[in-house]
């Protein structure tokens, strides 16, 4: 007995003794908005005051035109529009912002990540800025949050641009390593403030249908904002909080026209739902690029936003 022991009590110094070698080497503290803003929010950036929280937003383009709003997904940020972003502002006000929980912005003082509370953040942002209609477009979450502002706000929303959008329960093929431990509490605990920049990496190539354009870069731009601080608490609250399937039933009444745009190589949100889409919304197109994943929008913007602009250029 006495030799079970000490060899039980072996292991778990050995194994305390490995789990300080990886918060030594992978622990990465929260950082301020302060610290991360000068690389992340240059100009045209600009900061609102909504429900407590200091909106990280950019509003680009001429002010004559109905303006376009870009909602990101789970774990991402505004910059992940900047591709669309410059092509459209050329003939459209384009508006992007950090939604609570992610980029700058950081978590909401409510710890409220509903699809409500997501929706309301989107029309009081409006509000904000004087924005009466707008055409809507969302990838993933920001999908979800897009229609169901839309069902929610008929009344605000002229046009509906879907990009591998979430709302429908799925069954996904393959899911970010950084999601899959989000979802554990009690793993989350034990890694607590470690973020090894190899779990970003094979995060971010999760979504991609070509992994090699995943630069150096771009996981700097994902590395960094997950370290803004509050925002790795509020991921695994917007998780538990956000679930798709309740108001799927609801989908049917969107009667704005609608963009559907969908990746075939999606592992996340198979391009199965992005033919439900079509099915559910009377007056709705979809488009699907053969080569790109979830965040076909970021992979390739240039051929995406092609069948945005002859969208929103049609009558």
């Amino acid at each position: 007995m006495k030799r079970i022991i000490k060899i039980l009590s072996a292991i778990l110094l050995l194994l305390l003794a490995m789990y300080i070698v990886l918060l030594v080497m992978f622990q990465q503290p929260d950082k301020t908005v302060a610290e991360l803003a000068p690389r992340w929010a240059p100009p045209p950036s600009q900061f609102v005051e909504i429900d407590g929280m200091r909106i990280h937003l950019r509003d680009e383009g001429p002010r004559q035109a109905v303006p376009i709003v870009l909602l990101h997904g789970t774990s991402a940020s505004l910059h992940t529009w900047e591709g669309w972003v410059q092509t459209l502002k050329s003939q459209h006000r384009v508006i992007s912002f950090d939604l609570p929980a992610f980029g700058l912005t950081g978590p909401n003082p409510q710890n409220d990540y509903s699809i409500e509370s997501y929706s309301r953040i989107v029309i009081a942002v409006m509000d904000k800025l004087g924005v009466d209609q707008f055409v809507l477009a969302g990838n993933s979450l920001g999908g979800y949050i897009a229609w169901a502002t839309t069902v929610f706000h008929p009344e605000r929303v002229t046009k509906l641009v879907l990009v591998d959008a979430s709302g429908y329960p799925y069954e996904p093929t393959s899911v970010p390593l950084a999601f899959q431990i989000s979802r554990q509490p009690l793993l989350k605990l034990l890694i607590g403030d470690m973020l090894p920049r190899s779990l970003v990496v094979k995060s971010v190539k999760n979504v991609y249908g070509d992994t090699s354009k995943v630069t150096p870069e771009l996981v700097d731009r994902y590395y960094q904002l997950t370290t803004r601080a509050g925002n790795r608490q509020a991921l695994a609250e917007r998780f538990e909080q956000t679930q798709p399937g309740p108001l799927m039933h609801r989908i049917v009444e969107i009667k704005q026209p609608t963009l559907i745009i969908w990746g075939q190589e999606d592992r996340l949100i198979p391009v199965s739902f992005g033919r439900r889409f079509q099915e559910d919304i009377e007056n709705s197109e979809l488009v699907i690029f053969a080569t790109l994943g979830h965040v076909p929008h970021e992979e390739d913007p240039q051929s995406t936003v092609k069948s945005v602009m002859e969208f929103l250029d049609r009558e």
